[in-house]
């Protein structure tokens, strides 16, 4: 089993780096958002985001593993 590559460990901390640590950029009610406070609107966002990250990853990960190995 091979170490995932660095676009892949990237790619699949993006979610939680957006959820986490972003806290002081997006802790505030307005502006309103399709009716949601935007701190709702933003987590909701990215809870919706985390497959398309993951399905990324998949894509990175999977084309990496179809490529031939050149080890000697």
């Amino acid at each position: 089993m091979r170490r995932p590559s660095l676009g892949a460990l990237g790619l699949a901390s993006l979610p939680f780096a957006a959820m986490c640590f972003s806290v002081a950029l997006w802790d505030r009610v307005q502006p309103m958002i399709l009716g949601l406070p935007f701190n709702l609107f933003w987590l909701t966002l990215w809870i919706v985001l985390t497959p398309c990250c993951m399905w990324g990853v998949y894509r990175l990960e999977s084309s990496r593993n179809r490529a031939p190995d050149h080890d000697p």
